[in-house]
């Protein structure tokens, strides 16, 4: 078995290497859809963030008012303190997910999707956090592989994105860059990568690197299942 996370910056691509990764075999989880599922009503992530935020972050029906919040998150200067409530419950989550798919299958290669998993680390530790769920929990993962692209191409792509679902161009390339601001850059994170996959645009290149990455994840998860060293 082998855990795996895959990281990157708002609009670098990760979502797609990820549908790479699981059109080749690999079980994925996305983190913020697993976000959105325990910011439902009756979670304990959604109380706790009422409690955080007050009353008006709720809509009429109940249920959390993403982009208040957000707003809230982001222009507020509360990032973190979202980020303190959702992302604990997130990797919980998401280690009871990947001991279901070991034990279905002690070869498998587990990937978790998440634009901060070094973000979440680095702010655990600045609040002197040492042995935490969050401040350790890129030793939690056995491989960490990094997508990367240019600001600009980032930016552009989330904005075409939001656009194309009714937002308007200056807003969401303002947005963007807000969430960039909050991100740890690409050169610091390859740094502590494994593996590196470089999107500027070309798909066919992205998807080349994506299968490469795939191969070696395999060798080293059926090493790992034979209790063998990866080192």
């Amino acid at each position: 078995m082998l855990r795996v996370g895959l990281t990157g910056g708002i609009g670098s691509g990760k979502s797609t290497v990820a549908g790479y990764l699981r059109e080749l075999g690999a079980e994925v989880s996305e983190s913020d859809e697993m976000g959105r599922a325990l910011m439902e009503p009756g979670r304990a992530a959604f109380a706790e963030i009422v409690r955080a935020f007050g009353p008006e972050v709720v809509r009429g029906d109940g249920r959390l008012d993403r982009a208040r919040l957000a707003e809230m998150a982001f222009r507020g200067g509360r990032l973190d303190e979202l980020n303190d409530i959702v992302h604990p419950a997130v990797i919980e989550a998401q280690q009871r997910w990947a001991s279901e798919v070991f034990r279905r299958d002690p070869a498998a290669v587990a990937v978790v999707v998440s634009a901060l998993i070094f973000e979440v680390e680095r702010n655990a530790r600045a609040r002197g956090e040492k042995e935490s769920m969050l401040a350790d929990w890129r030793r939690r993962i056995d491989r960490v592989v990094v997508v990367t692209a240019p600001d600009e191409v980032k930016i552009a792509r989330y904005a075409d994105r939001l656009a194309s679902a009714g937002a308007g161009r200056d807003a969401a390339e303002a947005d963007a860059r807000s969430r960039l601001a909050h991100q740890i850059g690409d050169d610091i994170k390859a740094a502590k990568a494994d593996y590196v996959l470089e999107n500027s645009g070309d798909l066919a290149s992205l998807k080349a690197q994506t299968v490469q990455l795939w191969q070696r994840l395999t060798a080293e998860s059926n090493k790992l299942a034979q209790n063998e060293s990866l080192k």
